[in-house]
């Protein structure tokens, strides 16, 4: 894995159609899950209790869906580094899906590819960015998602 670096607007211009990589694997372990549960005040079985959920649906406790998407944060810092700007916003989403649980004590990694990189009003650019994250050896990933940043000059 090696980090991409840009310099500006027109460094981050030039990124559009193009792919990041993919991140380190990070494992996905049971204080993770428990801390994201006691953050927003989700404390289904599923995640939070490994005995009942050993006879549950998925063999064992299973991430929060929410919990992997806000893990795009930090990948994304291993995959993009955006120097030159004034500010950089997290824009939002505009289309996330969970197809594949991740399971407590696996790993995962992010691979993302910049969609399009569009000038904005305020000397800023709005860079559209489809992310998955992977499962180590599973066929599914654990999410897709198209992700919207904004950096203003």
């Amino acid at each position: 894995m090696s980090t991409t670096v840009v310099h500006g607007l027109e460094e981050l211009k030039a990124l559009a159609g193009r792919g990041l990589g993919h991140t380190d694997w990070l494992q996905v372990d049971q204080s993770r899950v428990d801390t994201f549960a006691a953050a927003t005040d989700d404390h289904q079985w599923i995640h939070v209790d490994p005995e009942r959920a050993a006879a549950g649906p998925f063999g064992g406790t299973i991430a929060h869906g929410y919990l992997t998407l806000a893990l795009l944060i930090p990948l994304m810092g291993e995959l993009l580094e955006v120097t030159g700007v004034r500010m950089s916003l997290n824009y939002g989403l505009e289309k996330v899906r969970f197809p594949a649980p991740v399971p407590v004590g696996s790993k995962i990694r992010l691979l993302g590819r910049v969609e399009s990189v569009e000038d904005v009003p305020g000397d800023g650019v709005q860079l559209t960015v489809d992310f998955t994250v992977e499962i180590e050896d599973s066929e599914k990933p654990a999410c897709v998602a198209r992700a919207v940043y904004r950096h203003y000059a």
